[in-house]
């Protein structure tokens, strides 16, 4: 499908023939570095939240936005110098052109809408900007701008210029970063709470993981060691929101709305979650929850590691009738 001129966008659909009536589709939006169905759908048992909601009967949509996956990445074929590709701006576009498609295919006039991290933020200012499209909004590991401090992404962390401490690096970053399969397991090694991570992450998951984001670039392999290629547009949005700069405003979403955080997330900090639930004033409903001692990946990590408490939360909130007039 086709978001601005000339910006094909891909977007699988996972369904099955035993879909509940009255279930809404579900659009899952990936974050800042791995696309859609390296995030959300791996070939591998525990790997796919997407299978999770089908079975729980719903109708998924997975995006890729662009500059991500099988999405066009214009601008990524040349040089990384350059200001950072695809802004959060062009996103909610994207957002918008696939659920005006999904409205058209399924013949539902609202969908509900999951974002992981980036994508949270991704959908939420999509979600504030058109709340009549969206009837279910869940929002995961996301920054929301809530104040200013951030150890890993605002100023005086490595993103920022260090002649500009109040300024994204640009320069390092450039128009996009290039991403081997080793660059994935850091984060989520440190913040797995044992020693040993076997026993928090399956393995069979993260070698999916790491195989299917490098599968998601046709260039990779051209490159040694191999690697894909991700817009850096979101760590340049990022680093705003870590800096206590909101770039939109939840109030007008009229969604119902589950906030999560997990408590060993590195990327989102506990005063996005409440400033958030504040600023949904006109939300039909606001649900938080922080899932004890859970990573950043939750929805990756085995079972009882937060991932079977994460996909509770979330059906049960899109199990909730969307019928309810919103909140004045």
């Amino acid at each position: 499908m086709t978001s601005d001129p000339g910006v094909e966008l891909a977007v699988r659909e996972v369904s099955d023939d035993k879909l509940q009536p009255g279930r809404l589709p579900v659009v899952l939006v990936h974050g800042a570095r791995v696309p859609g169905v390296a995030s959300f759908d791996l070939p591998v048992e525990g790997g796919s939240l997407a299978a999770d909601l089908v079975r729980a009967g719903h109708h998924v949509f997975i995006i890729d936005v662009r500059g991500y996956g099988g999405s066009r990445r214009g601008g990524q074929d040349g040089s990384q110098d350059g200001q950072p590709l695809v802004r959060s701006d062009e996103v909610v576009r994207d957002i918008a052109a696939v659920v005006d498609a999904i409205q058209a295919r399924t013949g539902r006039s609202q969908v509900a809408i999951l974002g992981w991290a980036t994508g949270g933020h991704w959908a939420g200012m999509y979600s504030s900007q058109n709340p009549d499209e969206v009837s279910h909004l869940v929002i995961y590991n996301s920054l929301y701008g809530a104040h200013s401090g951030h150890k890993t992404l605002g100023p005086g962390s490595d993103m920022a210029d260090p002649n500009k401490p109040d300024e994204f690096h640009v320069k390092r970053f450039g128009a996009y970063r290039l991403n081997t399969a080793a660059s994935l397991l850091p984060s989520w090694d440190r913040s797995i709470p044992v020693e040993d991570k076997a026993t928090w992450r399956d393995p069979r998951v993260a070698e999916a993981y790491q195989a299917a984001a490098l599968a998601s670039d046709p260039t990779s392999a051209s490159r040694n060691p191999p690697s894909f290629r991700a817009p850096s547009g979101a760590m340049a949005d990022s680093f705003e929101l870590a800096s206590g700069r909101k770039l939109w405003d939840a109030g007008p979403i009229t969604a119902r709305v589950l906030v999560i955080r997990s408590e060993n997330d590195f990327w989102s900090r506990p005063e996005d979650v409440t400033t958030l639930a504040q600023d949904l004033r006109r939300a039909a409903s606001v649900r938080t929850v922080t899932i004890p001692r859970a990573t950043h990946y939750v929805h990756l990590d085995r079972p009882e590691r937060g991932r079977s408490r994460l996909i509770a939360e979330v059906t049960r909130t899109l199990a909730q009738p969307a019928d309810v007039k919103p909140i004045d």
